[in-house]
């Protein structure tokens, strides 16, 4: 059976660090586009970051970049997402998926799979 397992979501203090990952069964990651996605109360999913099935290419929302990375170990078929400096408004449900392509697209309504999602809480 093909999963996502994202981990690694909890209540932070605002400018506080999380490191989530997102392990994969029953497929391996290499040939896979991985994405990282989030939906706050209320609000629409939005793709987060995204990372190429190479490691070679990344991308990010402009409401992340510089304070977030995403990084993949294939050997562990695993993908991270460290959270630095965190904001209020980074409060969401956090959801890994995976494309099998070239490239560091995520379209958000073009993943092949999807994780159930890990909450990621800021607040003081």
């Amino acid at each position: 059976q093909l999963q996502l397992v994202e981990s690694g979501g909890g209540l932070v203090q605002p400018g506080g660090s999380l490191r989530l990952s997102c392990a994969a069964s029953g497929f391996t990651l290499d040939y896979y586009v991985i994405g990282w996605f989030r939906q706050a109360p209320g609000k629409e999913r939005e793709g987060v970051s995204c990372i190429s099935s190479s490691g070679g290419s990344t991308n990010y929302a402009d409401s992340v970049k510089g304070r977030f990375t995403i990084s993949r170990d294939n050997a562990k078929n695993t993908v991270y997402l460290q959270m630095n400096s965190l904001k209020v408004e980074d409060r969401a449900v956090y959801y890994c998926a995976a494309r099998k392509a070239y490239g560091a697209n995520c379209p958000n309504d073009g993943m092949d799979y999807w994780g159930k999602g890990t909450l990621v809480t800021v607040s003081s």
